[in-house]
């Protein structure tokens, strides 16, 4: 049946261990904070916005006309784009006279984009000496 567990992922014991299920339930975040990074991996799912991210990764501060020409988008895209990445601060802005500079916001969402670039780098290299190809 479609709808039913197999047996290698049902229990038939509905909790093990008890003091670890506790552990884990005390540290979970509180919900808006998981609502709140659902969102920020949400935005990160997003193929245009993803692209306009390691742009700036990679080139540390560029302007929406020069993200617009590395991404391949239009400025419009790009400026809707950039305005929900600030509004969940992964982006920063910087204006000088009437351009305006965007750049990852902080330390963290360089590491987050980076071990997502090293994984993937790492799957197809696995996939590789397997035999097969991605």
């Amino acid at each position: 049946m479609a709808g039913s567990l197999s047996s290698l992922d049902a229990c038939e014991v509905r909790m093990i261990d008890p003091d670890r299920v506790e552990s884990v339930r005390s540290s979970m975040p509180i919900d808006d904070d998981i609502n709140v990074l659902s969102d920020v991996f949400g935005l990160l799912s997003d193929q245009g916005r993803l692209r306009l991210l390691i742009s700036l990764l990679e080139s540390g501060e560029l302007c929406v006309c020069d993200l617009a020409a590395a991404t391949g988008q239009n400025e419009s895209s790009v400026s809707h784009a950039l305005r929900l990445l600030r509004a969940h601060r992964v982006v920063q802005v910087r204006r000088s006279g009437r351009m305006s500079y965007y750049r990852l916001a902080d330390s963290h969402v360089r590491l987050l984009l980076d071990l997502g670039l090293e994984h993937i780098g790492h799957a197809v290299t696995v996939r590789m000496h397997d035999g097969r190809r991605s």
